[in-house]
């Protein structure tokens, strides 16, 4: 292997450790706070996503830390277990992360911003260190999420935004619950009822009171039949087939369902442009999964 294919091979672990392609699902979340808020777009306020998805990928490589031990049994292909990217090494990704989403939220929403970014990365590192398995795991993940829509509004507009917070903090607890039957399987129970959770949020954001210009209501229309449309089959199929296999697939559809949602908040807050914008984002993320099928089937 050459000095190139070594970079490119450690560049490619990183971004297994982080789960890259799922970091384009947080990307909304100040998008859609910001909007329920009624910041007005800003470059500055730009780099609010991208704290988000600092903060995001750090959890990520904290996680597998966290998880290394069990990994070992449950999950040997991932980078720390199969010894691409030691424990330690995983660590520092996640401080770093960590860090560089705290500067990004100071510069781009200032001290408002920052009172939100440090109990939301707090809350991250005590979910996975310490809450993830515990009946407190999927309440604490929701928290997570609502906190990073709250990011977005800023110290002084969390009122406006917590119908948006809240919509996505119900949506995250029901996918973080299915997820922990992505082993060993789920129940009919739990399948049930994160599905009709999902379609009660689908109404909740419908029925949201704001006033919009024109176009915006079919902007709501058309991202929350997007956000139907891919997490509610999965979810059903769960519900009837609770086999790991299921349960991976309806965790998986609900976590690429976070962007339609954000923009049916975006697009109900009277900001369709902003859900054009995360429709793109959707887009972008199903090429990017795409192209790394391909790339998994040529390898193999």
């Amino acid at each position: 292997m050459t000095t190139a294919d070594g970079a490119r091979a450690r560049l490619r672990d990183h971004l297994e450790l982080v789960r890259a392609p799922a970091v384009l699902t947080v990307l909304g979340d100040t998008v859609a706070g910001a909007a329920r808020a009624g910041h007005p777009a800003t470059a500055r306020r730009a780099l609010l996503p991208a704290a988000s998805a600092c903060l995001y990928a750090g959890g990520m490589a904290l996680n597998d830390w966290a998880d290394r031990d069990l990994d070992a049994v449950e999950r040997p292909e991932r980078p720390v277990p199969s010894g691409r990217i030691s424990a330690g090494r995983a660590l520092a990704v996640a401080g770093t992360l960590g860090a560089t989403g705290l500067a990004l939220a100071a510069a781009g929403g200032g001290h408002r911003a920052l009172a939100v970014a440090v109990p939301l990365a707090a809350s991250i590192w005590l979910y996975d260190a310490r809450l993830k398995d515990t009946p407190a795991g999927p309440a604490a993940m929701a928290a997570c999420r609502g906190l990073d829509v709250l990011l977005g509004a800023g110290v002084g507009h969390l009122r406006a935004a917590a119908p948006a917070a809240a919509a996505l903090a119900a949506h995250t607890a029901g996918v973080t619950a299915l997820s922990r039957g992505e082993v060993h399987g789920t129940s009919r129970a739990v399948a049930t009822a994160v599905a009709a959770g999902t379609v009660a949020v689908s109404g909740l954001v419908g029925a949201s009171r704001r006033t919009a210009p024109a176009g915006a209501a079919v902007a709501t229309g058309l991202a929350l039949t997007a956000y139907l449309a891919a997490t509610l089959p999965a979810q059903v199929v769960a519900a009837r087939e609770p086999v790991a296999a299921r349960a991976r697939a309806a965790t998986g559809a609900g976590i690429r369902a976070m962007v339609p949602l954000q923009a049916a908040v975006a697009a109900r807050a009277g900001h369709p442009r902003a859900a054009v914008a995360l429709g793109a984002v959707a887009l972008t993320g199903t090429l990017l999964r795409r192209a790394a099928g391909h790339r998994a089937v040529s390898e193999t």
